[in-house]
C-alpha cells in the first residue's frame, strides 16, 4: 500500500508527464495557461464510454467513415500550476473507458474543460455528466444518456436511444429519428424542450407532461390542459418506439407528423 508521501509523489509524477505530453503554455495573461490532450481508443459498439467533466463544454459527433474514437481534452486555469493539481483521469478498459475531469473539492483555481469526441455513429454514451456547460451532440445512432446541471443540451440528425436531461436549461433535438425500438427521453426542471423529428412517426407512443408549463404540438394530441399538470399523448401504430418529453417549469415544443 502507497504512503501518503508516495501517493502524492506518484501524483506530482504524473502531472510532469502529462504536462510534457500536452505542452503546458502561457496565454496573454502571464498566470493563465492551457492544455491539450489527445486520445484515440478502440470502438467497440457494446464498448460504453462515460465522460465527466466541471465546468466547459462537450461535442460529440458521429461520423460514418469513422473506425475509432478519438477525443481531444483542451483544459484552461488560471495558472499552470492549477492545470497539474488536477490532471485528468482516464481509464481504458476492456468494459470501458471513462474520462473523468472533474476538479476535487479544494482545487486551487477555477477552471474549464472543452471535450470534442469524433466517432462511429453508433457510439455508446453511457453516462455524460457537466456541471456547468453546454452538450452538443450531432449524426448519432446508438444510445446516449446525459445530465446537465446548468447549462443547454443540443441534439441535430440523432436516433437510436438516447436520454437526456437538465436541470436548468432547455433540451433541443433537431431533425432526430425515432428508430425501431428507439426512444427519445428528454427531461428539463427548469428549461424549455423543442423536439423535431425529421420523418413521420409510425409504430410509437408519444408522451408529453409540463407540470408548471405548456404543451404545443403538430401531432395530434390527446391533451389533459384544465387545472394542474398538462399532460398529452398518443399511440400510432404498434407503439413500440417511445417518445418521452418531461418539464418541471418551462415549454414543450413538439414538431412531427403521423406516418399515413
Amino acid at each position: 500500500m502507497c504512503t501518503g508521501p508516495e501517493r502524492r509523489l506518484a501524483r506530482i509524477a504524473a502531472s510532469a508527464a502529462l504536462a510534457g505530453l500536452v505542452g503546458l503554455h502561457a496565454g496573454l495573461d502571464a498566470r493563465a495557461a492551457d492544455e491539450r490532450l489527445v486520445r484515440v481508443f478502440a470502438f467497440d459498439p457494446a464498448r460504453p464510454f462515460a465522460i465527466a467533466i466541471g465546468a466547459g463544454r462537450v461535442r460529440v459527433t458521429g461520423v460514418p467513415a469513422q473506425r475509432e474514437v478519438r477525443v481531444t481534452l483542451v483544459r484552461s486555469a488560471a495558472s499552470a500550476e492549477a492545470l497539474a493539481a488536477a490532471p485528468p483521469r482516464i481509464d481504458d478498459a476492456p468494459t470501458g473507458v471513462t474520462i473523468d475531469i472533474v476538479p476535487a473539492a479544494d482545487a486551487p483555481d477555477p477552471w474549464r474543460t472543452d471535450v470534442t469526441v469524433e466517432a462511429p455513429p453508433a457510439l455508446r454514451l453511457d453516462a455524460v455528466r457537466i456541471a456547468d456547460g453546454t452538450l452538443e451532440l450531432r449524426g448519432l445512432s446508438g444510445a446516449v444518456r446525459a445530465v446537465v446541471e446548468r447549462g443547454a443540451i443540443t441534439a441535430d440528425e440523432v436516433g437510436g436511444v438516447l436520454r437526456l436531461e437538465t436541470t436548468i436549461g432547455p433540451v433541443t433535438v433537431t431533425r432526430a429519428r425515432l428508430d425501431a425500438g428507439g426512444l427519445l427521453r428528454l427531461r428539463t426542471f427548469n428549461g424549455d424542450i423543442r423536439l423535431a423529428v425529421a420523418t413521420p412517426l409510425e409504430d410509437a407512443r408519444v408522451m408529453a407532461l409540463a407540470l408548471n408549463g405548456t404543451i404545443t404540438s403538430s401531432l395530434p394530441l390527446t391533451v389533459k390542459a384544465e387545472w394542474g399538470p398538462r399532460w398529452a399523448e398518443t399511440s400510432i401504430g404498434r407503439a413500440d418506439r417511445v417518445v418521452s418529453l418531461d418539464v418541471v417549469t418551462g415549454a414543450i415544443r413538439l414538431e412531427a407528423t403521423a406516418a399515413r
